[in-house]
């Protein structure tokens, strides 16, 4: 059997984007994805302009631009007690767009899949094996060899479990999300809404849908559901995605012949909406590594270099993570930051501007 460059288990944006990268250098790539595209994926659905530029370089910015989305011009912070902040997000092409991961994540693994690699969808991964090179084992009794594997595959990934890298998780908070009808005079903004019990992001995602996401712990997450079904008149059958945890330790990103990208390797809040440029970068960042070992270079170095990016893409914005993640545990804390004034504006400016002005990743 044909041993591949490279195997990426997950076809979501980090592994496409990862394969795409691969299948232009060159490189006998495999996607092995567990669903079928298209799926709706738990997410904000918000793509901030840090994106824009790791787009263009897979060579797919207007086909993102070409989907059904919104421009998004501000974001509304609002507190318990109704007081809010709205800050203006960046206008132009580059801006903050939102659409639905369905037909985004479709785009990118096609995108993967014209560009030369090979998908495999409705495949789950069920055991590894590791000498000079991967053995990956299948449900279906499949089985493919790689010289080097990537670990694209989510916050519960199955390569970390398998290679028994897989943190225990914090199970303290959960989120819940759904497509709904599109408010009246919504207009074009993300609202964040701080709750006694947790929080609410709302995006619209086209001219007639609305992303409404709950974040809460156990014990609250209904109460938030219920307020959401009073508040947008959603009915009480309305299906609801959900996912857990939020929260876990970061799995080490760079092993010998085995890379983590993408919530694999390190889950951030849904609160900041930075989720999918780290997917998209991580997934640039994995196949720059990949090519230098498939062509000789230094693996040591190959690896450190790529370490060192990992590790800048992060610097200076997980303290947002962590602010975000105390709006959730305390809300009514995190409120202060909305009623507090002059100084809530700046805090809110600062803290959008962190998450929505374009990265300086070349």
């Amino acid at each position: 059997m044909q041993t591949l460059d490279v195997a990426i288990v997950g076809g979501g944006p980090a592994g496409s984007s990862c394969a795409a990268f691969c299948a232009l250098a060159c490189l006998r790539t495999l996607v092995l994805e567990r669903e079928k595209f298209p799926r709706e994926k738990v997410c904000g659905d918000c793509l901030n302009p840090s994106c824009w530029p790791v787009l263009e370089r897979l060579g797919v910015a207007q086909r993102v631009r070409d989907l059904p989305h919104s421009k998004l011009a501000a974001v509304e912070f609002l507190g318990i007690d109704g007081r809010k902040v709205i800050v203006d997000l960046p206008s132009g092409d580059d801006c903050e767009l939102s659409v639905k991961r369905s037909l985004f994540d479709a785009l990118l693994l096609k995108h993967a899949r014209e560009l030369g690699a090979h998908v495999r969808e409705e495949t789950t991964v069920t055991a590894l094996a590791h000498d000079e090179n991967w053995k990956i084992e299948t449900a279906s009794g499949e089985s493919f060899f790689a010289r080097t594997l990537i670990g694209a595959d989510g916050r519960n990934s199955t390569v970390a479990r398998l290679c028994n890298l897989l943190p225990r998780p914090a199970r303290e908070r959960v989120a819940l999300q759904a497509h709904i009808p599109l408010p009246r005079n919504f207009g074009r903004r993300i609202v964040l809404q701080l709750l006694p019990e947790g929080y609410s992001g709302q995006a619209p995602v086209n001219e007639t849908e609305l992303n409404l996401c709950l974040v809460g712990a156990p014990p609250t997450i209904s109460r938030l559901r219920q307020w959401a079904e009073r508040h947008f008149e959603v009915p009480a059958d309305q299906p609801w995605r959900t996912i857990t945890p939020l929260t876990r330790l970061p799995v080490p990103c760079a092993h010998e012949n085995l890379l983590f990208i993408g919530d694999a390797a390190r889950v951030v809040e849904p609160f900041t909406g930075e989720g999918i440029y780290y997917a998209l970068r991580s997934g640039e960042l994995g196949a720059n590594a990949i090519v230098k070992i498939i062509h000789g270079d230094d693996r040591k170095s190959a690896l450190n270099e790529f370490t060192h990016a990992y590790a800048e893409m992060y610097r200076g914005r997980l303290w947002i993570n962590r602010l975000a993640r105390t709006a959730v545990l305390s809300p009514g804390v995190a409120s202060l930051l909305v009623r507090l004034s002059p100084l809530s504006p700046m805090v809110m400016r600062l803290l959008t501007a962190k998450i929505a002005v374009p990265a300086n990743d070349k």
